[in-house]
């Protein structure tokens, strides 16, 4: 072997050995450090956060700086969502109020208690997890005494784990005003499929609340149209409505910005009905009954569409219970530059207070029916699903429907583990000779 080849050999068997020390090197390290292998989401407290005890509220809630509290008693919330089972370890990015405060985390019945003690915001550990299930998990704060809690403000909740394939889920930035929408959660929807001829003129539905699934600002829409809206809320602990709308031509959520020639009309309206405008959402007349409807029970609603020839429209929403066999006129709105039957039918199902956003709902719609300007009833046997952007943008994945023998239904909040997909059809089976038995004649105008 040549001198020269002797160098090459050597030159290459030195460069072999100094890559595999390296190799070694980094391995080593890596296998020391778990954390250098570790995912890491930074989940904001303002868009996945709740005061969960013991009254839900949004006090001390702010858009893009977390939550401040500083009464021991309550408890705040924070949930996100993992793809897989996993273990992680969590922090959080807080401060004090006043003076440092001991607070305990807890998740799944593992407790870890910290102190904050900066009154500028830092990185606090909170501890490892043992594995969590996949679905969602929930983290509760709570000041551990009252002689240790003097109130903290927080804005992140940082969580880790050494899964790098790990995906977690929640409300990751404000864009879109997302922190306000992702905590309200996602609205859920119906499309019921009706025959495209004849002309439709009557819209008819039922709707039940399971006893428990009806939390404060929850909006149960049985008869919705391309024009406007009608059905049930939870408006405070001692109110709930009946609600009908019916949104103007011109476009705007101000409704002081409507020509007088595009204002809804009010034709009429039953006994104790208040009759209004809203906005915010388009904007247009509204009307609302304060009614005392319970979970548990049945109610019925009809709306009733009318062309008058002359470009104009006239709807109509009764609303009663099944088993009083009653039915109550809640308002007649005229709208303007309209022409159109009964069109759009459909139901949904909304949280519209974010401080109950962590609450589940649900409600069965039975009965699903429209009836045809020479009067004859169709039931609509199949619903096409869909949700809103919250829900479609995996921002939250807490929302479902489907059908149950003779009824649909929706449900949705309460970060359970269970998500639905757009575009499903569900199909419902009619009751044997179960088209509503109405005496038109009798309703009251």
């Amino acid at each position: 072997m040549t001198p020269n080849q002797l160098k090459l050999r050597f030159t290459t068997q030195l460069a072999a050995t100094t890559l595999a020390c390296l190799v070694s090197l980094v391995l080593s390290s890596l296998s020391l450090c778990g954390t250098c292998l570790s995912a890491e989401w930074n989940i904001p407290f303002s868009g996945n956060a709740y005061r969960t005890a013991p009254t839900s509220s949004d006090q001390g809630f702010t858009r893009d700086q977390g939550v401040r509290w500083n009464d021991q008693e309550e408890t705040v919330s924070v949930f996100f969502h993992l793809d897989q089972p996993a273990s992680v370890a969590l922090s959080i990015r807080a401060s004090t109020l006043s003076a440092p405060s001991s607070v305990v985390a807890t998740i799944v019945q593992q407790r870890f208690p910290f102190t904050i003690q900066d009154s500028t915001p830092k990185i606090i550990t909170i501890g490892k997890t043992e594995e969590l299930p996949a679905g969602y998990a929930r983290v509760d704060l709570r000041g551990e005494s009252k002689t240790s809690f003097h109130g903290i403000q927080a804005t992140d909740l940082i969580v880790q784990s050494e899964k790098v394939d790990l995906k977690i889920g929640f409300v990751k930035n404000n864009q879109g005003n997302m922190f306000y929408w992702g905590r309200r959660g996602p609205s859920v929807h119906l499309r019921y499929h009706v025959p495209r001829e004849p002309k439709l003129t009557y819209a008819y539905s039922e709707i039940t609340v399971p006893e428990s699934q009806d939390p404060l600002g929850t909006y149960y829409m049985a008869n919705g149209f391309a024009e406007g809206y009608f059905g049930i809320q939870v408006n405070s602990p001692t109110e709930r409505r009946v609600l009908f709308s019916v949104w103007s031509p011109f476009r705007t959520d101000n409704p002081r910005e409507i020509p007088e020639d595009q204002k809804i009309i009010a034709l009429g309206k039953g006994e104790g009905v208040h009759l209004g405008e809203f906005g915010n959402e388009g904007s247009g007349g509204q009307s609302y009954l304060v009614y005392p409807w319970q979970s548990g029970r049945t109610y019925r609603f009809l709306t009733e569409v009318i062309p008058n020839g002359k470009g104009q429209t006239t709807y109509t929403s009764w609303f009663g219970d099944v088993d009083q066999d009653e039915w109550r006129l809640i308002a007649s709105f005229r709208r303007p530059k309209t022409d159109t039957h009964l069109r759009g039918f459909h139901s949904f199902l909304e949280s519209f207070y974010p401080a109950h956003g962590h609450k589940e709902r649900r409600a069965n719609y039975g009965n699903t029916w429209v009836r045809d300007t020479e009067g004859s009833w169709h039931a609509c046997q199949k619903a096409t699903f869909s949700v809103d952007a919250t829900g479609g943008g995996s921002h939250r994945l807490d929302f479902t429907g489907g059908s149950e023998q003779n009824h649909y239904y929706l449900r949705n909040c309460g970060f359970f583990n269970e998500t639905q997909t757009a575009g499903t059809t569900f199909e419902r089976t009619p009751e044997p000779s179960s088209p509503p038995k109405i005496d038109f004649n009798k309703l009251p105008r």
